[in-house]
């Protein structure tokens, strides 16, 4: 996957790629395609993690979730995402999250691409959970339980199917619904759908466990006395300060690995731990720094809070394929001057031009 582009939009414009355009883009490449170029994108992106000047997001609490800003850079780009994570939101007809995103560049501070990230964040989470996957989980795991199947388990569902030969999945939420809605999106998959009534029979039988769910609360939706050896645990859902998953129990019997360890710290499944408790980046795992699974019995865990990182892995990958496939905008968001001293002059031609109130 090739560096993020320069921006080809004419001056004062750069490139967009709203929501319709990417539903339009991820549905023409296919979502497991589109999966591939982003878990490679990230993959190249954590490869050389010392390049970025990196830190925690910025998150703003509120009483009914959090709206938080996410900032990376390297010696080309800088880019953020603004993402809010609301769970009562469905109440109101929203999504529980929204979110865009921009990179610029770092020599001339110019954005050169803004894009939707709804969507988007939807592709990167699961992409970063199948490179994991790939890193940690027993290669021979065909067994996948899905406990919580909202708004992104499609994603997930079908990029371990697709991309890492997951023939069963056992599909859990407290809402049947969800279910039904999940297992009605994956009816021309070739998966085998297995809807359970419990977390525990979820389960059973299952080599891999992804927890989705978005209760902003520190539940424990996966116990320890239902681990088995060899089980990687893909924890998702923990993202937040104040919102877990999984009973401590579960991070003590397991090799814990995270994105950016000041991050997880105060977001993740690690706030049930001690500042001491010993985790591993997964860079290092990728840089071959630190190994991945060592044998068959351990148990794995990936307690994923998602990383500014992974937002601009999936932005220079949707630039990439939105200009191929035609499907970027030009938005005229920056002034576009003869004289860079003059700012007044876009008011100014503006009025000339009958737009502005000339009385």
């Amino acid at each position: 996957m090739p560096p993020a582009a320069e921006s080809t939009a004419p001056a004062g414009a750069l490139d967009y790629l709203s929501l319709p355009a990417a539903a339009c883009l991820i549905a023409r490449v296919g979502v497991v395609e589109c999966l591939r170029g982003v878990e490679q994108a990230i993959e190249a992106d954590f490869r050389r993690w010392p390049e970025f000047s990196k830190t925690a997001r910025l998150a703003q609490p509120t009483p009914d979730g959090v709206i938080e800003l996410m900032p990376v850079a390297d010696a080309r780009h800088y880019a953020f995402k603004y993402v809010n994570g609301h769970p009562r939101n469905t109440r109101l007809g929203l999504p529980t999250v929204m979110a865009f995103g921009a990179i610029a560049r770092v020599d001339t501070g110019a954005p050169i691409f803004l894009s939707e990230l709804t969507l988007s964040t939807a592709l990167r989470t699961a992409a970063t959970s199948v490179m994991a996957a790939r890193l940690l989980a027993r290669p021979d795991s065909r067994v996948m339980a899905l406990i919580g199947n909202g708004s992104q388990s499609e994603f997930q569902a079908l990029g371990f199917v697709g991309l890492l030969g997951i023939r069963s999945l056992r599909l859990y939420d407290v809402d049947a619904a969800a279910t039904r809605k999940l297992m009605a999106n994956l009816a021309d998959v070739e998966v085998e759908l297995v809807p359970c009534d419990s977390v525990a029979e979820a389960v059973q039988g299952a080599d891999i466990v992804t927890t989705l769910t978005a209760d902003k609360t520190r539940a424990t939706i996966l116990r320890g006395e239902w681990l088995r050896p060899g089980m990687h645990i893909n924890a998702v859902g923990g993202d937040c300060p104040g919102k877990t998953e999984l009973d401590a129990a579960i991070l003590r019997r397991a090799r814990v690995f995270v994105e950016f360890e000041p991050q997880t710290r105060i977001e993740g499944e690690l706030q049930h731990m001690a500042p001491e408790f010993a985790v591993t980046e997964l860079w290092r795992v990728l840089a071959g720094q630190a190994p991945g699974r060592r044998d068959a019995a351990e148990i794995t865990l990936f307690d994923s809070v998602g990383f500014a990182l992974e937002d601009y892995s999936v932005m220079r990958c949707l630039q990439t394929l939105g200009r191929a496939h035609g499907l970027l905008e030009s938005l005229a968001l920056l002034p576009a001057l003869r004289d860079p001293k003059d700012l007044y002059s876009l008011v100014r031609e503006a009025g000339a031009g009958g737009d502005g109130d000339r009385t």
